[in-house]
């Protein structure tokens, strides 16, 4: 799947976009660790379950102080991203954790071009970088299992 958040003339709407792909990554990460057999490759996805439940707390605070209107779920592309997972699951947990890195590289874009966004907030700066660099370390661990 390929992802259109961070191409959002309005930034706000951006950030939106991006919440909405947070709650996508935590609904499939769900999926994936209830899917796995090997409990270290499930650890390891809970931690990084972890790190996209705190996106969207920074994220939330962040459309909050704007006084925006914020996203409580994932939008109707979480059953894309579960549904490769679900479909996954049904072969091996190497086909989940590929399906889970099709997924972060949709997050690593997303955050990749929110970084650039011409109309980026100063106080978006960090969140974003600090996201990205999440989303680089959970594609990486992903990348190893192969």
């Amino acid at each position: 799947m390929t992802t259109f958040v961070g191409k959002q003339s309005n930034f706000a709407d951006a950030v939106k976009e991006l919440i909405e792909l947070e709650y996508d990554a935590v609904a499939a990460y769900r999926e994936a660790t209830g899917k796995l057999k090997n409990s270290a490759y499930s650890s390891k996805l809970s931690e990084f379950r972890s790190d996209h439940e705190r996106h969207i707390k920074e994220l939330t605070r962040l459309l909050s102080a704007k006084h925006k209107k914020i996203p409580t779920e994932a939008g109707p592309k979480q059953w894309l991203t579960k549904g490769k997972v679900i479909i996954a699951g049904l072969v091996d947990d190497k086909a989940v954790l590929m399906a889970m890195r099709s997924n972060e590289i949709d997050t690593n874009t997303a955050y990749e071009r929110m970084l650039i966004h011409e109309d980026i907030w100063p106080e978006a700066l960090n969140i974003i970088k600090d996201g990205l660099a999440d989303e680089k370390k959970h594609k990486a661990w992903l990348e190893e299992q192969f």
